[in-house]
């Protein structure tokens, strides 16, 4: 079973492709739409009317949620929570790496060009730098080099930081690759890159007992 994790733009038609990509791998894939209590993004139109929505999400919800879909799949829908992994993009890359620092029993995450570092405020509190100590499964984590909304040295003190940690987790870093690449219906898509994410992905969850 994967949880998928949306960008900011909510579960829209590239969130589904997504899930229907891992389905066609063999997984209950799943995306819940996290923003729910706050708001439809994909109704909105830009991304200036989408941040204040996405700011009133609290980490602590989002968590939540996402047990409680683990839940209801394995109660409804035959997912098997032994062998759970979580993937997610932009937003949702942040979101992977405070799941896999939340969730004791997950396999795996793959994490996106996820946020590592920000301003804590109450609804947002952590970042993945600061918990690099508490993650508890191993998190593959895909970054670009010339990703304008998350700076390379971020994701190389995240590198050095899992490291030194001794867990699992792994960043790779495509050298000239934007935010987003893996998104195929945005200019920032880069066709080989995504291939080769999403290969690594794979690889992840089969190595970490994903299924």
């Amino acid at each position: 079973m994967v949880l998928v994790v949306q960008e900011i733009f909510g579960v829209h038609a590239y969130i589904q492709d997504v899930c229907r990509r891992l389905a066609r791998l063999g997984y209950l894939a799943i995306a819940p739409s996290l923003f729910e209590r706050q708001g439809d993004v994909t109704k909105l139109p830009d991304i200036a009317s989408i941040r204040p929505v996405v700011a009133k999400v609290p980490d602590a919800q989002v968590m939540n949620d996402l047990d409680a879909t683990v839940a209801w799949a394995g109660r409804e829908g035959g997912g098997d929570s032994r062998r759970l992994g979580i993937t997610g993009f932009c937003w949702g890359g942040r979101i992977t790496w405070l799941y896999a620092a939340h969730n004791p029993n997950l396999k795996a995450g793959v994490a996106w060009y996820g946020r590592l570092a920000g301003v804590s405020t109450p609804q947002q509190p952590s970042y993945p730098l600061d918990l690099v100590a508490r993650i508890k499964a191993p998190v593959l984590g895909l970054y670009g080099g010339k990703d304008d909304s998350i700076p390379l040295e971020t994701a190389e003190r995240m590198q050095a930081a899992l490291k030194a940690a001794g867990g699992r987790s792994e960043i790779v870093i495509y050298p000239e690759a934007p935010h987003g690449f893996h998104a195929d219906y945005r200019p920032s898509y880069r066709p080989e890159t995504a291939a080769d994410g999403w290969s690594r992905l794979q690889g992840w969850f089969k190595a970490n007992g994903v299924s």
